[in-house]
């Protein structure tokens, strides 16, 4: 009776559902997120910036980012970054390569009025899981861009031209490892790009980006 009490104090309700859970999600949304798990994580893992996700992002993932960050539910960058930190283990060709995962920032004022870079808190479960050290301020964000959505690939670019700089942890020992980005979405790479620009000028080598989820279509990875 006492463990049955004490498991519906502990219960919390899933934020995509609202079902009673023990967990960040219900089972069912578990399940349905997993069924977004990308067959090939590391299908986008070329030059100039290699990229690895965890899923394809679209439908209950699409959503699951989309309260994660738009309606206060910083607790769901927990299971995020786990899966990915366990995808990476799975499939990574660089265990055996120094890394320091370094968040995608968001500018200040943007981080002040959400209250968390969503980025950083995957960062952070990521690196829990897989040991990798994390460099919470590798990077800043100097200019304030504006939304990236409904922006042309062009556009998106130009939005984002100089829109990092080296962070508190790099100023003044750049470090000897390579760079693992890390975000919540790969869209264009227009972020990416910027974001690797900006530590390759420095003399920072980067090894890629790692994304819970990309928008790039398996028939286009294919093809």
């Amino acid at each position: 009776m006492l463990k049955g009490f004490l498991d519906l104090f502990l219960q919390s309700n899933c934020p995509l559902c609202q079902r009673s859970t023990s967990g960040v999600f219900c089972e069912n949304c578990t399940r349905q997120l997993h069924k977004c798990h990308h067959q090939q994580p590391q299908a986008l893992w070329k030059q100039p910036i290699p990229v690895f996700g965890w899923g394809m992002y679209g439908g209950v993932i699409k959503r699951a980012i989309a309260v994660m960050k738009y309606d206060h539910q910083p607790q769901i960058a927990r299971p995020l970054g786990q899966w990915l930190g366990d995808t990476w283990l799975l499939h990574s060709l660089h265990q055996e390569q120094k890394i320091v995962v370094v968040p995608i920032p968001m500018h200040a004022s943007k981080q002040k009025q959400r209250g968390y870079n969503q980025a950083a808190l995957i960062a952070q479960s990521f690196c829990q899981t897989t040991g990798l050290k994390l460099k919470l301020n590798g990077l800043i964000r100097v200019r304030e861009t504006e939304a990236q959505f409904g922006l042309s690939g062009a556009d998106r670019e130009k939005n984002l031209a100089e829109a990092f700089a080296i962070g508190s942890d790099f100023r003044q020992f750049y470090p000897k490892a390579s760079v693992l980005l890390v975000d919540d979405i790969y869209t264009t790479g227009a972020t990416a790009k910027s974001a690797v620009q900006t530590l390759r000028q420095s003399g920072i080598k980067v090894l890629g980006l790692a994304a819970v989820a990309t928008a790039v279509k398996y028939k286009d990875i294919q093809n």
